[in-house]
């Protein structure tokens, strides 16, 4: 039963990595609009800009994963 459950967090399909990633990246926009207001100026510039780039990393480490998946899989 904790197997069946389990398997609905993994990601299996490319639409499935790229609907992780929007979520990943709606988050981290939302985040950013935060540290805009509560550190005015270019400290929360630079913050706001961290934001993305974290997911641009996780985003390209899921679909790096999956491509890798795939690739073992059909050897």
């Amino acid at each position: 039963m904790w197997s069946r459950f389990a398997r609905l967090f993994v990601i299996k399909t490319k639409f499935e990595a790229f609907l992780v990633i929007y979520g990943l990246a709606n988050g981290a926009a939302e985040r950013g609009v935060h540290y805009m207001n509560q550190y005015p100026g270019w400290g929360g510039v630079m913050l706001f800009a961290l934001c993305p780039v974290a997911v641009f990393m996780a985003g390209a480490r899921i679909l790096d994963s999956l491509e890798r998946e795939r690739a073992d899989y059909c050897d």
